[in-house]
């Protein structure tokens, strides 16, 4: 049985996500507020809800702990605030990020912020067999990544431009929300639960 752990930060409710995961035949779901005991995982999930600063600050006991098992091949899926926490860090707070991506978290270059609602993701490539074209986000911030070839899919809101999914190996973050993405969003979190730990 798999075991998939959420990174609990104390921002907020983690319930969709965890009956998204729950769908995946054998993951057995936890929720660890201990970043190091978080890591005593098969797959590790850094939820989408909350700010930068207080996230980063519930993580760095554990951050360079973190860092290198996902470096060492620990399958991670960071969502929104999650995928922001693989950059080096942020605009919207204090702290450090894992540094996974090179790049910094800015502000939206938008009239209208935040950016909630349904979007399009251009060039997905984020997990093979799943294609996702509109998906739903709830940000104000976004991830500037100085590494292009780890960016695997794009949304555009107004003429900012930004990274929908980066990638690199077993480590996936996504801007958007895929568990409130209906089953398109479910089905690409079972399809990468089930590429990086069948």
């Amino acid at each position: 049985m798999r075991r998939v752990t959420l990174f609990d930060y104390g921002a907020g409710n983690l319930h969709s996500l965890a009956k998204a995961i729950a769908t995946v035949v054998g993951a057995d779901v936890r929720v660890q507020t201990d970043p190091v005991k978080a890591l005593d995982t098969d797959v590790l999930v850094l939820p989408g809800v909350g700010a930068f600063g207080a996230a980063a600050a519930r993580m760095e006991p554990g951050r360079q702990k973190m860092r290198q098992a996902l470096e060492n091949g620990l399958p991670c899926l960071g969502i929104c605030l999650g995928m922001q926490l693989l950059f080096e860090g942020s605009d919207e707070g204090e702290g450090q990020g894992l540094g996974v991506f090179k790049g910094r978290v800015t502000r939206l270059r938008a009239r209208h912020v935040p950016h909630i609602g349904w979007n399009s993701v251009d060039e997905d490539a984020a997990v093979q067999g799943t294609k996702l074209d509109t998906v739903y986000y709830a940000h104000s911030f976004v991830c500037r990544a100085e590494e292009p070839e780890v960016v695997v899919g794009w949304t555009t809101h107004e003429e900012d431009r930004f990274p929908a999914s980066v990638r690199r190996g077993k480590v996936l973050g996504v801007q958007f929300h895929p568990e409130k993405s209906s089953t398109a969003g479910v089905a690409f979190v079972q399809a990468f639960l089930k590429e990086v730990a069948p």
